[in-house]
Formats: structure tokens, C-alpha cells, sequence
């Protein structure tokens, strides 16, 4: 009798043990609002810059973005996220900003409240542009602007005629060039500047291909 209550103390704590680790495994994946900081905390994991299916490796075009194959851009990021980029949207206007407008092709230029983007790279708080570098000087970038523009919103379902938020589909949270307008965040460069800004990842600062680190918004 006493064994088998024994074994049954086991086998609770056994399920007990495992029903946290699945919750720890759960949070792992949501991102924090801060709202005395005004700060979001995204887990996220440096990107691969070379995808197999391609055969050459891609300017820097956003910072992140889905992993692939459901990233559209996940072959030109810095890291990847698993959240959704409209329940980043909808964090953003909880700590009271309002989305502008997304730019998209020549002579277009993003609109909206400005925020900062840095990465938590084991507890050192790096700028986004100083984890890029230019191709050409290998310089990091100069201060950007970082503006919450909202996504824009396309009908994605042909059965279905109610307009979603786009960026959920392709993935993408932030780009540097306007690109595309399916995202939430943008900067106040241009198209013109795509060509001559060819941009790589900043390897002196950032941990390898896969590591964990954290993608700090914070709202000024």
C-alpha cells in the first residue's frame, strides 16, 4: 500500500514537472510589455544568411521577420521571430502611439511616431544599426529613424473579400527600405538609397547563426 501511494506521489510530481516545463516552453516564445518602460522584449534567434534554396547570399533588407519558408524575407534578415507582427501593433497602441503609414516603391516615404529598436544581446543593449555593417566600408550604419507605420491591409484569402493584416502573412516586423508595405515598422530611408546601401550583419557584435537573444522596442 505504501508503495503504490509512493509511486503515485511519483507519478504526480513526474506530471507536475512536465506540465512546467511545457509552460516555460510557452513563454518562451511571447514577447513582454513593459508599460512603466514603455518597452516590448521579442525572443527571437540571429538568422542564417545563406538559405539553401538560394545561391548567393542577400543584402540586409530587413531586421526581422518570420524563419523560413514561411518568412518571405527570412533570406535578408538579422533575426527571426515566432510572434505575430499585428499583436505587435496592437502592444504598441496599449502603450499609446498611433501607426502612420507604410511606404512602398519610388518616391514613397514611411509615416508614423518614432520609436528605438536595440537587441538584448546577453544583457548588453546593442542599437539595431550598430549590428549592421555596409558592405563596401564595413562601417556601422548612422542613427535612423524607426517609425511604427502599421502594416497595410490586403485581402490575402480569394474566398474572402475582408481585408487582413498583411503583415502577418509574409512575416515581416521591421525593414529597412520600403520595400514592401506588408510590415510594422520602417525607416525614413528611400528607395534611393537601396542601391547604394548593400548591408551585412555586424558578425563583431552578434552571436552565431541560431543563438537566442532579445528585440528591444522602446516607445520615447
Amino acid at each position: 500500500m505504501l508503495r503504490n501511494l509512493r509511486r503515485v506521489a511519483w507519478l504526480c510530481g513526474l506530471a507536475l514537472l512536465v506540465n512546467v516545463e511545457f509552460a516555460q516552453a510557452d513563454e518562451a516564445g511571447k514577447f513582454k510589455i513593459d508599460k512603466d518602460k514603455k518597452t516590448i522584449t521579442i525572443p527571437c534567434k540571429i538568422a542564417p544568411r545563406k538559405l539553401a534554396k538560394y545561391d548567393q547570399i542577400y543584402p540586409i533588407e530587413v531586421i526581422a521577420c518570420y524563419p523560413d519558408p514561411k518568412g518571405v524575407k527570412a533570406h535578408e534578415t538579422v533575426v527571426t521571430i515566432d510572434c505575430k507582427p499585428s499583436d505587435i501593433h496592437k502592444a504598441l497602441v496599449d502603450l499609446g502611439l498611433r501607426p502612420g503609414k507604410p511606404a512602398k516603391g519610388e518616391n514613397a516615404s514611411a509615416v508614423g511616431p518614432e520609436v528605438k529598436i536595440a537587441l538584448d544581446v546577453g544583457g548588453r543593449l546593442i542599437p539595431i544599426e550598430k549590428c549592421l555593417v555596409d558592405k563596401k566600408t564595413n562601417k556601422t550604419l548612422p542613427s535612423l529613424k524607426w517609425l511604427f507605420t502599421g502594416s497595410a491591409m490586403k485581402q490575402l484569402d480569394p474566398n474572402d473579400a475582408s481585408p487582413s493584416y498583411a503583415a502577418d502573412s509574409g512575416g515581416t516586423l521591421i525593414s529597412v527600405f520600403p520595400v514592401t508595405d506588408e510590415t510594422v515598422f520602417q525607416t525614413n530611408l528611400t528607395m534611393k538609397d537601396e542601391p547604394v546601401l548593400k548591408m551585412e550583419t555586424n558578425k563583431a557584435v552578434l552571436p552565431k547563426e541560431g543563438e537566442p537573444v532579445k528585440l528591444i522596442i522602446s516607445v520615447p
